[in-house]
């Protein structure tokens, strides 16, 4: 899963970026310091992996991972090229779902490229500048529908038809994750790799002094503005996130958190919003020689998900063992689990569930 982290210059990007990827991204109080994106892969946090190392004594855990792309700082006319607003929207078009950093909190000595603090007119003009780059887009692939259509084409035809749906949408100033499809045209939809299609999480970054407080009335705003178009929005302080990434033991990094009234880090709300927003689960092998996560999409099946593994497991797959990871930690282990009957053998038709541990039976 790959996550581009936007927002206006100055609203704390970079800094949150840092926290959550301990990639360096240089951070300064002035516009357009990103330039290129920078890129952080990040382990997706997954406590059954420890439990699982123990228990077989492994050599190796590896966690599925996360992709945080930081992208440049947006302004007004991005969409015809303003700032760096074509290299903003390219590199926007290939994450699966946004990160929308928003500034919610008062500093005179951090300057605001606005010049003042207004979290939704800050989100209105990123949101603006994606509609009008979606805009462009649709125009010309609905022109090349409508005349094909002309011609008799009845697939096109159709499609010009929902083309003109989504601008006529895109018009009134909306975002298309806002509109409802039929599980055909969504297929369509994600065809055309659309910016305002993207999932967002709005993340209210918060001055440190607002940490464990009721939330302030920019965050409330944000709030009722993510629920009215179906998106999340979590508050995260990133100055404070920056402190809790620069601790490495585990048992001092949760001492921390208890003591900022936090049950759990900035990035573990992030991952935990960005799988929800994207329908992800995670399946888990485990041995010896490695324990793992696989992450997959929700609805995946068995042979689908041994594919993850390698293209072999998918080709050549004959079953899957499947046990509870709840029901391997209870019996101590699959041989454990299989002499009580835990381990289903399943099938080609088998839907994957969160915390499978699996062991794919195949032949080629």
């Amino acid at each position: 899963m790959k996550l581009g982290v936007v927002g206006l210059p100055n609203v704390g990007k970079s800094t949150l970026f840092n926290a959550i990827t301990s990639a360096g991204a240089e951070c300064a109080n002035y516009p357009f310091c990103t330039i290129e994106p920078n890129v952080g892969v990040v382990a997706v946090p997954d406590e059954r992996l420890d439990v699982l190392g123990k228990m077989y004594n492994t050599r190796k855990i590896t966690p599925a991972v996360l992709e945080f792309v930081d992208i440049a700082g947006l302004v007004k006319g991005a969409s015809q090229g303003e700032g760096l607003g074509n290299k903003f929207l390219s590199h926007i078009r290939e994450v699966d779902a946004i990160v929308h950093v928003v500034r919610c909190f008062d500093n005179p000595n951090i300057i605001h490229v606005e010049g003042s603090i207004d979290p939704i007119r800050d989100i209105t003009t990123i949101n603006l500048e994606l509609i009008l780059s979606d805009m462009e887009a649709v125009k010309k692939r609905l022109d090349k529908a409508e005349k094909l259509a002309k011609q008799g084409d009845k697939q096109q035809a159709e499609e010009a038809a929902l083309l003109n749906r989504i601008y006529a949408h895109l018009s009134d100033e909306k975002c298309i994750r806002t509109m409802t499809f039929t599980a055909e045209e969504k297929e369509l939809v994600d065809s055309f790799f659309l910016l305002t299609s993207k999932p967002v999480i709005y993340c209210c970054n918060i001055g440190d002094d607002d940490i464990g407080a009721p939330d302030n009335e920019y965050v409330k705003a944000v709030k009722a503005y993510a629920a009215a178009e179906g998106s999340q929005a979590l508050s995260i302080c990133a100055k404070i996130e920056e402190e809790i990434a620069a601790i490495t033991d585990k048992d001092e990094k949760q001492m921390f958190l208890t003591e900022m009234g936090l049950g759990e880090s900035g990035l573990d709300r992030i991952i935990k919003s960005g799988y929800e927003l994207l329908g992800l689960i995670s399946f888990l092998t485990a041995g010896e020689k490695e324990v793992r996560a696989w992450t997959i999409t929700k609805g995946t099946k068995a042979p689908q998900a041994a594919g993850k593994i390698h293209s072999d497991f998918e080709k050549g797959f004959i079953r899957a063992e499947v046990v509870t990871y709840d029901e391997l930690v209870e019996f101590g282990g699959f041989n454990q689990a299989k002499e009580k009957g835990r381990v289903r053998s399943e099938g080609k038709d088998y839907v994957m569930q969160d915390g499978d541990v699996v062991l794919f039976r195949f032949n080629v």
